[in-house]
């Protein structure tokens, strides 16, 4: 694949990816190769390369003879995600704050601070803020040193995203995210593990609730 190829790919990857993040693009929708070939004015084996990144990611379902799919989201799949994730992030916290050193600290507190400076605004979608979220989550686990486990944290982060941006965009809960990561990171910062792993499993938890509330209410609505 030249490099041409592979920037067009990864463009095509990432405008997908934040459609699909964003609800743009709504779980179960059929994803027609040439229809999003003409929107994105790329080749059809561009796109076919970007929706194959983004099955890897589970984003994304490739059907034998059907094509692709956005994956579907269910009120179960939520609370496995946050099962699942909330070992992984917990086991992955717990061994950053054991390790860590001044550099980790000054990450966090730097991650943090750009969080806050970017703007957000709930009733948008907002990549700078997509990334700069993921970056502070990711600061925190970065002393981690299992590569594995940062691995799988990584995938159910992506997914976790996908389900948080439902119950922003839907929800009319209010919900301040600024205390919330603040809290988490000064409990990090001071090394005290219960405390920061109580934090992140309620800011978890919190997502998931709003979640299915959201789901149940659409729901409520087709029927």
């Amino acid at each position: 694949m030249s490099v041409d190829s592979t920037s067009l790919t990864y463009s095509a990857y990432r405008r997908l990816r934040a459609d699909i993040l964003s609800c743009r693009l709504p779980p179960s929708r059929r994803l027609k190769i040439q229809e999003l070939s003409d929107q994105m004015s790329v080749s059809p084996g561009v796109v076919r390369e970007a929706l194959s990144r983004l099955t890897s990611e589970s984003l994304v379902v490739a059907e034998p003879q059907r094509g692709f799919r956005v994956a579907p989201i269910t009120a179960e799949d939520v609370r496995d995600l946050t099962q699942a994730r909330g070992e992984i992030e917990l086991t992955c916290l717990r061994r950053s704050i054991a390790i860590g050193d001044l550099t980790w600290e000054a990450g966090i507190v730097a991650a943090l601070h750009q969080l806050n400076r970017t703007p957000h605004n709930s009733a948008e979608f907002s990549e700078p803020w997509m990334d700069a979220h993921a970056q502070f989550h990711e600061s925190l686990v970065r002393a981690c040193d299992n590569r594995w486990l940062l691995r799988i944290r990584e995938q159910l982060f992506i997914q976790g995203e996908r389900y948080r941006w439902i119950n922003l965009r839907m929800s009319d809960a209010s919900r301040d995210l600024h205390d919330e990561h603040r809290e988490i990171a000064e409990s990090a910062i001071s090394r005290d593990v219960v405390r920061t792993c109580e934090l992140m499993e309620q800011h978890l938890r919190l997502t998931e609730t709003l979640t299915l509330r959201c789901l149940a209410t659409a729901q409520s609505k087709i029927n």
